[in-house]
């Protein structure tokens, strides 16, 4: 037996292989909220998550897409603004989320981040994000670079979801679509295709079990101690 001094034994030790059995799986179409970082008339990031939008459908997922205009700056409205209520009402409903951001000035744009910022990590006993899933994706009006779906990778891990590996970089992007805004056939196309389908299959996998997965020892033995002082404090 290995020697824990500093570890609650009980609260340490994890649900065995049984427990698996009991979470049951989920019959509903894995819901997914789709975000994009432009207000442009044509704007690419928003047309390739419509592309997103098709392929989830196609996958068998139920696919909500926000617009963000009109969205207030964080903190520069009460969070009981319309837009507001609207996006995190979406975040709470969804199992799965596709961020799709321009690069600009080396990183994602604003309109992507005062969305991301609205999301809070906690709302009241909810957490937004917390095990959901996520796919990124982000346009280039250049050459491919990587720096927003960088960016969103280290926002996504913040906010404490399932990042899938796979993510999408569209290169000159104001190429790759046609006059109706339909995605052409190229290999931008197949990896847009290989990352819906590898959300998808994330989604599948752990939105049953995604409380499992992120039940933390640090947070149980917190609760173990608040609800421990709050139990001595009503004996007085």
């Amino acid at each position: 037996m290995i020697n824990l001094p500093n570890v609650d034994k009980a609260l340490f030790e994890l649900p065995g292989i049984e427990n698996f059995a009991k979470i049951g799986i989920s019959s509903h179409r894995p819901r997914f909220l789709l975000l994009y970082g432009s207000l442009r008339e044509r704007s690419y990031s928003r047309l390739l998550i419509m592309e997103a939008a098709r392929l989830l459908e196609a996958l068998g997922g139920e696919v909500k897409v926000f617009d963000p205009s009109g969205l207030p700056l964080p903190d520069d409205q009460p969070d009981t603004h319309p837009k507001v209520i609207e996006l995190r009402s979406l975040a709470n409903w969804s199992e799965g989320m596709v961020w799709c951001s321009p690069e600009r000035h080396g990183a994602m744009t604003g309109i992507m981040k005062a969305q991301i910022d609205w999301i809070p990590l906690s709302q009241g006993a909810l957490r937004p994000t917390q095990g959901k899933t996520l796919a990124l994706m982000q346009v280039s009006g250049g050459s491919q670079s990587f720096n927003a779906v960088n960016q969103m990778r280290i926002l996504g891990r913040w906010m404490r979801m399932i990042t899938i590996p796979n993510q999408s970089s569209v290169a000159k992007a104001f190429q790759e679509f046609d006059e109706m805004g339909r995605m052409k056939d190229s290999s931008y196309y197949e990896r847009v295709v290989d990352v819906m389908e590898e959300l998808f299959k994330f989604t599948l996998l752990t939105r049953d079990i995604s409380i499992y997965l992120t039940d933390r020892y640090s947070e149980r033995r917190e609760r173990a101690e608040e609800l421990s002082l709050r139990v001595n404090q009503n004996s007085l």
